[in-house]
């Protein structure tokens, strides 16, 4: 037992860059504000009377049925959602708008379930996550309008453990469930499951292409691969010698998942910042956001 928790001290336990979060602050906020628009430029029919509303049904798959608003308030909503989650990715008054987007987007995740995605669920999460971490510490307007009051303030280049962990625990998790799921579906007992979603309404003129020249047994091994990725994603992403290729792995799916169904590239999108956030190096991400420009050679 101390072998263990000596080792948590020492490789778990020990507080994270902060770069890892920031770019999850702004990456994901935007990535997550891209898929919104498409919704709040009809705020109207999204979200008010005026617009097609679920009928309040007492049932366990509907536990809890919220009213329509009226078209202004529905109007309110969209533009609040707008201006807080571009709040947060700039950083500007992280805690409020942060708190204010993650409430914002667990109401309309719920307000409209029929038009509830991916992205509308894991979208409340990660900006409470984000909320109740220091993300707007650095790289931020809080961070500028703090140095601009008093230049000597601290630049935190590290934060507790916990806020970078949870998203790279999140993943894996996610990704088991995903797996587990495909795997007590067809995805095991058919194997042209993956290659069928190509003709969907959502084909792209790059996932025509690909269906119509990519030999049809590639399409077998890719969702042979898939599956194995996903099943086992905890393993992938726990073990060190394995943590890069199942990042890089991550990535490229969700690249081709973008490129190949149209409207999914804000799921795809957010999908691969939380990849990036999580398991690239910091060094990297910290030269990324570095705000200052390189000295120029004499």
């Amino acid at each position: 037992m101390q072998r263990f928790l000596t080792f948590l001290e020492r490789h778990v336990l020990v507080p994270q860059p902060i770069a890892r979060l920031v770019f999850v602050r702004i990456a994901a906020s935007l990535a997550i504000v891209g898929f919104m628009s498409s919704r709040i430029v009809h705020a109207d029919d999204w979200l008010s009377v005026a617009g097609f509303r679920l009928p309040e049904i007492s049932d366990i798959h509907q536990p809890l049925a919220l009213p329509g608003l009226p078209v202004w308030a529905a109007w309110a909503v969209g533009v609040l959602l707008a201006i807080s989650g571009l709040a947060t990715a700039a950083g500007a008054f992280t805690r409020w708008s942060s708190g204010v987007f993650a409430a914002l987007l667990a109401y309309v995740a719920l307000a409209d379930r029929l038009a509830a995605f991916t992205v509308s669920k894991l979208a409340p999460v990660i900006a409470l996550a984000l909320c109740l971490s220091p993300s707007g510490a650095r790289y931020s307007v809080d961070a500028w309008r703090r140095i601009r009051r008093d230049p000597k303030a601290p630049r935190p280049e590290l934060v507790s453990w916990g806020c970078v962990a949870f998203f790279q625990i999140l993943l894996p998790v996610f990704y088991f469930s995903s797996g587990w799921c495909k795997a007590h579906g067809d995805w095991k007992s058919d194997d042209f499951v993956l290659w069928t979603h190509l003709h969907d309404s959502y084909q792209t003129a790059v996932s025509w292409f690909i269906a119509n020249n990519l030999p049809i047994g590639m399409w077998t091994a890719l969702q042979r691969a898939v599956l194995v990725f996903e099943a086992a994603a905890p393993v992938w992403f726990a073990l060190p010698w394995t943590r890069p290729y199942a990042m890089v792995f991550g990535v490229g799916m969700h690249l081709m998942i973008g490129l190949m169904f149209g409207p999914v590239i804000w799921f795809s999108l957010l999908m691969m910042t939380l990849l990036v956030a999580s398991y690239v190096p910091a060094s990297w991400l910290a030269r990324a956001l570095r705000l200052r420009a390189a000295p120029r050679p004499a």
